[in-house]
């Protein structure tokens, strides 16, 4: 690589590493934990890219892209934030950021993202900043996550969000699929036009869809859980499909169920299937992203304390069985009995027993590891990472992903081998054939924690 490269984070740690592993690259770089000193530097004309955090001590490095374009059309920002959320990553599309990055972030990735930055001359951008509706501005959707999977969906919506496509969002019960249809709109540039949330009843009758189409004004239209709607109803809907004319709205459909399954039974018609599934968005079950359930637990009890309810902090034995159990109900399931906690614990701590006592009348999922007893491993793996290509509506993941899954299955061998070991190192690295340094750089690397049961020897 070749350039300079301009570095805002308020983390000393994230800005030394950069600036070394940069360096190294043959990249000149000026890090700052402060935007006023950035944009003195790109003012001047310093810099070939600039790599900002969102949340820093003197602003929002998103609010900074428009004045940046302004200033130097065409220099590219890559935004890496540890907000994962998808207000964070559409707001970042929005703002015409070159690429988005979660924390904590694969740092090879990152470089090779950088040297495609340094290599492309973007054009001068027309940034503007959204007028985003009262529940989107509020940050209250419960769509946040740093899993692999989450991000993957949050980019598939900031591609998607003003396309004309219709949007086909599938998951279990409670994980959102409405919430992300919403989100989709409220960033769109029709978010200032009607979203109308469609219902049997609405398509009953000569009229009905008609009115429907009236309603939505060239916005959204969403077909909520159209899995369940009788033959009749799905007739209506391609006949209103096929009806409309100029300034159409923006087509959207929910289903709990498997449409393809259904396809096959011919019991839903393969013609709406086709109008209705331009992008398919699969929304993962907590159970398929056990690593986000302590951020959105900490999320609900944030809300609660802005809420006037008090702070609330989860004991570490609490959030254990919080993160074992198998959540049917996915996240909203979650929200709820995190609104139960708030009000039934006796103290600012929710102990275990606390947890133990809301979730004990609540029904049970298959374990996390149910579902398909006698499968092999290989097909486990194979069954998710099919999935996550999925995810990605057709488009290719991301760069670096060898590393990155190859990283998501050595930390839980390796945390579970410490754990079968009682914390011993040595037993752990003969149990796993491989040396007893290699396995102290791997539990570095990977930032295992090492509790009381796993001590380094």
């Amino acid at each position: 690589m070749d350039g300079t490269i301009l570095v805002a984070d308020d983390d000393r740690t994230i800005r030394t590493v950069l600036t070394q592993a940069l360096t190294r690259a043959g990249c000149k770089v000026h890090a700052t934990s402060s935007l006023v000193t950035l944009m003195r530097w790109v003012e001047e004309g310093k810099g070939d890219l600039v790599i900002s955090d969102v949340v820093m001590p003197d602003g929002n490095g998103i609010e900074q892209l428009p004045k940046i374009a302004q200033a130097r059309p065409g220099l590219p920002v890559i935004v890496i934030s540890a907000q994962n959320t998808i207000m964070t990553a559409i707001q970042a599309t929005e703002a015409e950021a070159y690429d988005y990055l979660p924390k904590p972030f694969d740092l090879p990735d990152l470089m090779k993202r950088a040297s495609r930055a340094l290599e492309t001359k973007r054009r001068a951008p027309a940034p503007r900043t959204p007028e985003m509706s009262d529940a989107a501005a509020g940050g209250d959707l419960p769509l946040v996550g740093r899993t692999q999977a989450m991000q993957a969906l949050y980019r598939l919506v900031a591609r998607v969000m003003n396309t004309a496509l219709p949007v086909l969002i599938t998951g279990e019960s409670g994980t959102g699929k409405s919430l992300i249809a919403r989100a989709i709109h409220d960033f769109s540039d029709r978010r200032a036009r009607p979203f109308v949330t469609v219902t049997p009843s609405d398509l009953a009758g000569m009229d009905g869809p008609d009115a429907v189409l009236s309603r939505a004004r060239g916005g959204a239209i969403l077909f909520d859980e159209v899995g369940d709607l009788d033959a009749e109803a799905q007739l209506r809907i391609v006949r209103m499909l096929d009806a409309m004319g100029d300034h159409a709205p923006r087509i959207m459909a929910t289903s709990q169920g498997d449409l393809a399954q259904r396809l096959e039974e011919h019991s839903f018609r393969e013609d709406l299937y086709y109008r209705l599934a331009g992008v398919t968005i699969a929304v993962p079950s907590l159970r398929e992203r056990v690593e986000d359930i302590p951020l959105l637990a900490e999320h609900f009890l944030l809300r609660a304390e802005r809420d006037g309810l008090g702070p609330r902090r989860l004991a570490p034995q609490a959030l254990e069985v919080i993160r074992a159990y198998s959540w049917p109900g996915n996240v909203r399931q979650l929200e709820n009995a995190m609104q139960r906690l708030v009000v039934t614990s006796n103290g600012e701590e929710i102990g275990r027993g606390d947890v133990e006592l809301v979730l004990g009348g609540q029904p049970m999922a298959e374990p996390l590891r149910g579902g398909h007893e006698g499968e092999k491993l290989s097909a486990s793996v194979e069954r998710h990472l099919k999935r996550y290509f999925d995810l990605h509506g057709g488009q290719l993941p991301p760069i670096g992903l060898y590393q990155r899954i190859l990283k998501e299955i050595e930390t839980p061998l390796i945390e579970i081998s410490l754990d079968a070991t009682g914390g011993n190192q040595a037993k752990c690295a003969d149990l796993l054939g491989i040396n007893r340094n290699t396995l102290r750089k791997k539990i570095t690397d990977l930032d295992i924690r090492v509790t009381r049961r796993r001590k380094l020897m």
